[in-house]
């Protein structure tokens, strides 16, 4: 079992492995076990984007990492001893023997795009000016460079940033307004 380290006098920000699809519900079991003043926020960070049911158009949210979770404590003891207590599957991420917070960039990457109380990236919406993205409004805008590909069909951009000390793949939502070839 991982070290844990002592009590910090800031809440950081941990991730949580859990199993995917169960993010939500496992959010809310942690919020319930977890004692009074622990646990600042639990949330799986999500994008928006639409998607084409029976002809329309509707707005969704996805998980933006699936089967992962953030746990903002400052207590990484007792958030490790809730962790414990949980029917399902947990495992709060570590490197060696100690359990560790997100980074301050990576944190903030999160922060810049979500808010507290609705962890969720809005929808960006730009055009195609023939293999190049131009954002129009967003949370995308002046980001053109992380985006790797884009599924106008699906209305989703895959972009690529560094979080956690590797680099990952993620879909965010972007609408294509219009082609211009």
């Amino acid at each position: 079992m991982p070290q844990r380290a002592s009590q910090r006098a800031s809440a950081r920000w941990y991730v949580v492995q859990v199993a995917t699809g169960r993010e939500e519900a496992l959010c809310r079991l942690i919020e319930r076990l977890a004692p009074e003043g622990v646990l600042e926020e639990c949330f799986t960070p999500r994008y928006a984007t639409e998607m084409k049911m029976r002809g329309t158009w509707v707005m969704a949210k996805k998980p933006l990492f699936p089967g992962y979770i953030i746990a903002v404590s400052n207590n990484v003891d007792i958030l490790a001893d809730t962790l414990k207590q949980t029917p399902e599957f947990t495992r709060m991420l570590s490197v060696g023997e100690a359990f560790v917070p997100l980074h301050a960039e990576d944190q903030a990457w999160i922060g810049t795009f979500t808010k507290k109380g609705d962890r969720t990236v809005p929808m960006s919406y730009g055009v195609m000016e023939g293999d190049h993205v131009v954002v129009l409004d967003g949370p995308l805008v002046g980001c053109e460079a992380m985006i790797k590909r884009v599924n106008r069909h699906k209305s989703l951009a895959i972009i690529e940033f560094e979080i956690c000390g590797r680099r990952v793949a993620t879909k965010v939502g972007l609408g294509i307004v219009r082609k211009y070839t």
